[in-house]
Parts: C-alpha cells; sequence; structure tokens
C-alpha cells in the first residue's frame, strides 16, 4: 500500500528557506509522478510542482518558479522541496502526492499525504 509522509514544514520569516520532505513507501517513489500542492483554508487545492519519475523532468506553478526547487533520486524513497525567498502569501499546508503523470490537477494524483504546516510572517 503506497504511504506519503511529509515533513519538515514549519515557521519562517519572509525573506527565509524551509526544506520539506515526502518519504514513500509502497512503490510510489518508483511508479508514480510525484508533486507538492498546496492549500489554505476556502481555498482550492494549488498545484506546486511536479517531478517526473526519474527525476530528469519538472514543471513547476507560475507562483514558485525560481525560488523553490524539487529533487528526487532515483531508487530512494524521497523527494524534497527547498523553498526559499519564501513569501507570506506561500502560507499554506503543504501536501505531498503521487500520479500517473506529469499534471497541475490535484484530481490526477492517486495517492496524497497528509500535510505539513508552513507558515511565512512578514
Amino acid at each position: 500500500q503506497v504511504q506519503l509522509v511529509e515533513s519538515g514544514g514549519g515557521s519562517v520569516q519572509a525573506g527565509g528557506s524551509l526544506t520539506l520532505s515526502c518519504a514513500a513507501s509502497g512503490g510510489a517513489d518508483s511508479t508514480y509522478a510525484m508533486g507538492w500542492f498546496r492549500q489554505v483554508p476556502g481555498k482550492e487545492r494549488e498545484f506546486v510542482v511536479v517531478i517526473s519519475r526519474s527525476g530528469g523532468t519538472t514543471h513547476y506553478g507560475d507562483s514558485v518558479r525560481g525560488r523553490f526547487t524539487i529533487s528526487r533520486t532515483s531508487g530512494e524513497n524521497t523527494m524534497y522541496l527547498q523553498m526559499s525567498a519564501l513569501k507570506p502569501e506561500d502560507t499554506a499546508v503543504y501536501y505531498c502526492a503521487a500520479g500517473p503523470g506529469l499534471s497541475t490537477t490535484a484530481g490526477v494524483y492517486v495517492h496524497w499525504g497528509q500535510g505539513t504546516q508552513v507558515t511565512v510572517s512578514s
């Protein structure tokens, strides 16, 4: 059974950095593309970034491109999201997800983690 577990969230001041991790088990790391989404109360889940199974292809959302970096190592069961130059509007619960392709649509992803809170203060 696929399980995704996020860690690394926390509170940081604007301009700071955080690195999130997503530990995958049950074959998720070798079977699926993996991505990050984020959500604030009252809003839809927002696409952040996705990475292919091999790690060779990535696609970033416009709001994070140039500030966030996703990575995964083939055969390693952990995916990382390095976040820098954080802004208050980056505050959200961040979710790790696994799905069949490089999609920006949350509904395509079949497995989700429980989420980790990121809070950026001004």
